[in-house]
């Protein structure tokens, strides 16, 4: 096994430095060889674990270093000057004389992926957290002349995965690769464990998942989805704001679950010694806002439901709630429009996008249909779309019970949202907007003045999925009692995802609400949408999985 040879493993004065790849050829004016080349370092595979072992010697003997006074193990005076993007951005376009002229000096620092040792001459390359056309990476060139027998002989036992800091001129190769002359390199921290195979990456997606850290380490495309998202939210906070929003911050642990029907997580509060929630939804609190005179707030938050999990489902969520008063479900379909367009533009730059090989165009004017509405444009129903027992016969036909999906005592719009479920949903691939949901299961929603056996609501669907939900907001606090007791009953009869009656809400609306919209947005479906992700698990930093056994 290798070991740190008896020399000093940093040289020369000790300044920022940019993320970096190590490729390794005697020659500076040339780019390093073929990893597959003789004299890479990337030989015979090894056993992971005699791998790890190696390295924790090599970090062993370099405590050793320390203790005798020699340098510092893990060193915390690193102030990296430059990054990798930057530099090619200012001076990729110089040719090499020019290079030479201005003679610039540089200190980058990053994670080593590549390294080429041959002779008295190496080639790393060096990955920072820049990103654009470099991918981060820039070049380093180490040999005997930049910085010393000694350091350089301690550089070729370093490891792919090291973290590296390294100081030197910048030039070009002779194949024009902008690189770093290093007149000073230094090991900042020992990596123990091997990154995978450079060429294949991680195979297996739920060790991406599961190990998101070794992810963003190996794949470009991984960092830059996440930086999307990043770049979405930011876009999404600035929109809201420049349209006088007020964001706001709301309780994560809820004394009764509501906002939405869904089947909470459970906690226990020793303090207060009593049960408690963690939240489905803040909408109950951003309307106690409304009331208290915020006319437009909003939150981006975390959510949480003790549901399954899908491709479009995880358990720990993130959406956007907002509530707007003197607006209803037509005006927030508008803003929705307008936000999801805004988010798109800033994100992808573009508003024809591309998910699952399909176009998809926010440009239009997204559609707007009923329930009854999407059914006879999609489907056969024709009139029969009216009849609860064709209905129910076409539920069964599709898979749905009367024990488990209560067909029998569903009204007529109820059982239009379940065949609606059932045979539209997934057609619905372009921007469309499906409204006018049933008061029974809309228990927050104001019904409508035409039809009171529907509500204002509406659920935006785009590639066959719901992104947003919103409505004119149940203002009546007496009417919203009376749901409330509705769902009470439902609760007790057997509806896991039910409301329960929450006093305090409708204490606050008996001060009064002005009239207001409100919606929902799942962020993590918006990105899945905007970087053309087929799981949510991909726009999740850490979603959740089952435990490691």
């Amino acid at each position: 096994m290798d070991s740190v040879p008896s020399t000093p493993y940093f040289s020369g004065p000790q300044r920022p430095l940019l993320f970096a790849f190590f490729f390794r050829n005697p020659d500076p004016m040339s780019t390093p060889p073929n990893p597959a080349a003789a004299g890479s370092v990337a030989a015979a595979p090894h056993d992971e674990n005699k791998l790890i072992v190696e390295r924790r010697e090599k970090l062993k003997a370099l405590r050793q270093h320390q203790a005798d006074g020699k340098g510092v193990a893990f060193p915390n005076d690193i102030k990296p000057e430059h990054r990798a993007e930057a530099l090619f951005a200012q001076y990729d376009d110089k040719t090499k004389e020019e290079l030479e002229s201005l003679a610039a000096k540089v200190h980058v620092a990053g994670r080593m992926m590549l390294k080429r040792v041959m002779g008295k001459a190496s080639f790393a390359t060096l990955q920072d957290a820049s990103f654009g056309a470099s991918g981060g990476r820039i070049q380093v060139y180490i040999n005997n002349d930049g910085v010393g027998e000694d350091v350089h002989a301690a550089f070729k036992h370093w490891d792919l995965g090291d973290i590296v800091s390294a100081t030197g001129t910048l030039f070009k190769t002779k194949t024009g690769e902008l690189s770093i002359h290093a007149d000073s390199i230094r090991l900042v921290t020992k990596s123990l464990r091997p990154l995978p195979d450079k060429f294949h990456g991680m195979a297996d997606q739920e060790v991406k998942y599961r190990q998101r850290y070794v992810d963003l380490i190996m794949d470009a495309d991984t960092r830059k989805r996440f930086m999307a998202r990043s770049q979405a939210v930011s876009s999404i906070r600035e929109f809201m704001v420049s349209h006088d929003f007020l964001e706001v911050e709301t309780p994560m642990l809820h004394p009764i679950p509501g906002g939405a029907n869904a089947r909470p997580f459970k906690t226990h509060h020793n303090a207060l010694d009593q049960e408690m929630f963690l939240r489905i939804a803040p909408e109950l609190y951003l309307k106690r806002l409304i009331v208290g005179g915020f006319e437009r707030v909003f939150e981006i938050n975390r959510s949480y439901r003790n549901e399954g999990i899908s491709v479009r489902h995880n358990p720990e969520f993130t959406m956007m709630e907002f509530y707007a008063a003197w607006w209803n479900y037509t005006d927030l379909m508008t803003f929705t429009e307008a936000l999801v367009r805004n988010a798109a533009q800033k994100v992808a730059g573009s508003l024809q996008l591309t998910y699952g090989g399909k176009p998809v165009d926010l440009a239009p004017a997204f559609e707007r249909l009923t329930i009854r509405e999407a059914i006879l444009k999609h489907t056969e129903a024709g009139d029969q779309v009216d009849d609860t027992a064709w209905l129910i016969s076409a539920l069964k036909k599709l898979g749905l019970t009367d024990a488990k999906d209560r067909l029998a005592s569903r009204s007529l719009a109820s059982l239009q949202v379940l065949f609606f479920e059932e045979t539209v949903e997934e057609k619905l691939w372009q921007p469309t907007f499906i409204c006018e949901h049933p008061v029974e299961i809309s228990p927050l929603a104001r019904a409508s003045d035409t039809n009171p056996g529907v509500t204002e609501r509406f659920e935006l669907y785009i590639t066959g999925r719901e992104f947003g939900n919103g409505f004119s907001e149940l203002n009546d606090a007496e009417e919203q009692a009376a749901r409330f007791n509705a769902q009470v009953v439902a609760m007790d009869s057997g509806d896991d995802e039910a409301m329960f009656y929450d006093h305090d809400f409708i204490r606050a609306l008996e001060y009064g609400m002005p009239p207001t919209g409100g919606c929902g947005i799942g962020i993590d479906r918006l990105m899945m949408l905007l970087t053309d992700s087929p799981s949510i698990r991909d726009v999740i930093l850490f979603p959740a999985l089952r435990r490691e056994s």
